[in-house]
């Protein structure tokens, strides 16, 4: 892409997609009848940048990939540099600006998936389709971790001119049916696909059971149904958090303890605290949705079940800190979820519960969703905020810290899904309540991700302090002889079967070197191919680098080499030694988690000898 604009035209489709974007994202502060569209129109076209990538989006949608005369156009409206627009396109795995298939078949290969089945659908697609990235009007590709762990192996249709679909579990049977019906059929408005997720105990099986408390509406409430919401005790926490005021509602939650529950832990009422005394304003809420961390899906099952759960624990957290404008920023994979949410804040903004006047109680609040496109360093928060202005999602240096300077630069509130949920039963109960279950800075219940070679795989809610023998045993125990346990997913650590009665707590998880990370936990029995497996994590980090710094730009692509070497049958001295160095020059001159992290599981297994 050049640096100035090509006379390639957008054709009217292509405009229709982008002009549509453009007007449904733009500010509210905009002034009516003032076309701000072009490069005549200064700064306040420049302040646009943040409907980049849902302009992108549109076209993807409408078209299948990103033609020159898109991105051109895109660049026109959004008075952006035509070299901007191209590297932000080129960034994500889900956009395309090479003319491609209007259908693609992700098939997720990792961790979960590829020793479920996945190689059995690839060959098939492969049989039928061509090789990877062939065909005309659809095409195949390989995947990272679609978040679909409990029902692997997993595949998702990014579908032109209509929504997307998950299919899980996937049989090439099965498969091609799909695909022969989207061929003869017109777009309907809810896939059919979606039926496949009707049993929600294959995501959650201990759904209905009455001791649950974030997971207690899944499978009981309808999740589209704003009125069964509220039945169930919907608003009820919104309506404490209101009564109480923002300064108490802090309160609760730093005596509960609550820490963030995407693998960093750090304490949620601190965070608040500090954002809703910023002096700058406006003040942002931004929920971080991107859940991207292989084996992971909990996140993903509370937004398709529970919805509305979202919005008022984003609705609380905005109240609380003085936020009057939200952003939920959701992996691009998750479209039932996606659906979903657009739903519920549609639904939420027309009962009055968001908007100007939330619920009659004085405050403005409102929610836009984002939807990401494939790039798993987005779910890095300063990357994430990157990515909804309408850059790279590559991460910011820190000081200064989204705390003080976010989201546009001002003072912004990042937490992710389970976190937010967890804020309804600290004000249900009190935070010192809370804070009874479990101790020190693991308080509360938690979510974790069981798959790989158990019995029942599915999001499981325990008491921190549960056993990692006790989780394993919820869900159907071990399937064969269980030789090692992945804890954290990718960015995680090994235990073996020696440690299965350690505590889950985050205390007790850093005295043997593990981690709980984003609650992964990934079992392997003993006809497991873990040299396979490392190798495929080596794979996915050095995919999904942004390349912004060299020690992570390179020392992941040294790091699946080695592992390449290994599994070709090299000499284990020179290979380990070499793996334990880039470790080292990782994890402490890389600018990110992803980089300080990229060797985690790989030191893990050669310090437990598991390579």
């Amino acid at each position: 892409m050049d640096l100035r604009l090509s006379g390639t035209a957008p054709t009217e489709a292509e405009r229709r997609a982008v002009d549509a974007a453009f007007a449904a994202h733009r500010s509210p502060d905009d002034v009516p009848g003032a076309d701000v569209r072009f490069p005549d129109a200064g700064h306040a076209a420049r302040g646009r940048r943040h409907i980049l990538l849902p302009a992108l989006h549109a076209v993807m949608d409408e078209v299948g990939h990103l033609t020159p005369g898109a991105l051109n156009h895109v660049a026109r409206v959004l008075s952006v540099p035509p070299a901007d627009v191209y590297g932000v396109a080129t960034f994500y795995a889900m956009f395309s600006v090479a003319p491609r298939a209007p259908h693609v078949v992700h098939v997720c290969d990792d961790v979960a998936c590829a020793p479920a089945g996945a190689e059995d659908v690839i060959a098939g697609l492969a049989e039928d389709l061509g090789e990877e990235g062939e065909g005309k009007e659809v095409c195949w590709v390989r995947s990272p971790c679609l978040g679909l762990c409990e029902r692997a192996p997993a595949v998702l249709l990014q579908l032109a001119k209509r929504p997307d679909v998950s299919v899980a579990p996937a049989a090439i049977g099965s498969l091609r049916a799909e695909l022969d019906r989207i061929a003869t059929e017109e777009p309907t408005e809810v896939p059919a696909a979606d039926a496949a997720f009707a049993d929600v105990t294959v995501s959650v099986p201990q759904a209905g059971q009455p001791q649950l408390t974030l997971l207690r509406r899944v499978g009981v409430v309808d999740p589209e149904s704003i009125d069964d919401y509220r039945a169930h005790g919907g608003y009820e926490a919104l309506r404490r958090a209101v009564e109480l005021g923002a300064e108490r509602v802090i309160r609760e939650v730093s005596d509960s303890s609550l820490t963030g529950r995407g693998g960093a832990a750090f304490p949620t009422g601190v965070k608040w605290d500090g954002v809703a005394r910023a002096p700058s304003r406006p003040h942002y809420l931004v929920c971080n949705a991107d859940e991207s961390e292989p084996g992971t899906f909990k996140d993903r099952v509370l937004m398709e079940y529970d919805p509305f759960g979202l919005i008022e624990a984003m609705t609380i957290a905005a109240y609380a800190t003085g936020c009057e404008r939200g952003y939920l920023y959701i992996r691009g994979e998750y479209p039932l979820a996606t659906r979903r949410l657009e739903h519920a804040i549609a639904t939420a903004r027309a009962h009055g519960y968001l908007g100007d006047d939330v619920a009659g109680d004085g405050f403005r609040f409102d929610i836009e969703l984002r939807r990401g496109a494939g790039a798993y360093i987005c779910g890095e928060e300063t990357a994430l905020l990157n990515s909804i202005e309408g850059h790279r999602g590559e991460p910011r240096n820190k000081p200064p810290f989204p705390a003080t300077s976010g989201l546009f630069g001002k003072p912004t509130v990042i937490n992710n899904v389970e976190t937010l949920y967890n804020v309804l039963p600290v004000l249900a109960v009190g935070g010192q309540a809370f804070a009874g279950v479990g101790g020190g800075r693991s308080t509360g219940t938690k979510l974790f991700c069981v798959s790989g070679a158990v019995g029942t795989p599915g999001v499981y809610e325990v008491s921190f302090g549960t056993t990692l023998r006790e989780l394993l045993d919820l869900a159907g125990g071990v399937r064969g002889e269980l030789r090692t346990v992945l804890l954290g997913g990718a960015a995680g650590g090994f235990v073996l079967p020696e440690h299965l009665d350690v505590p889950l707590t985050l205390e007790a998880a850093r005295e043997i070197g593990a981690t709980l990370g984003s609650g992964v936990v990934l079992a392997f029995d003993t006809q497991a191919d873990l040299t396979g497996t490392l190798r495929r994590i080596a794979a996915f980090f050095r995919d999904e680098s942004c390349g912004q710094c060299v020690p992570c730009r390179v020392g992941t692509v040294r790091q699946e080499e080695a592992l390449a070497r290994l599994t070709r049958g090299a000499a284990k001295g020179p290979e380990l030694t070499l793996l334990d160095d880039l470790a080292r020059v990782m994890q402490d001159a890389s600018i990110c988690g992803l980089g300080q992290t990229a060797p985690a599981a790989v030191m893990s297994a050669l310090k437990l000898g598991l390579l």
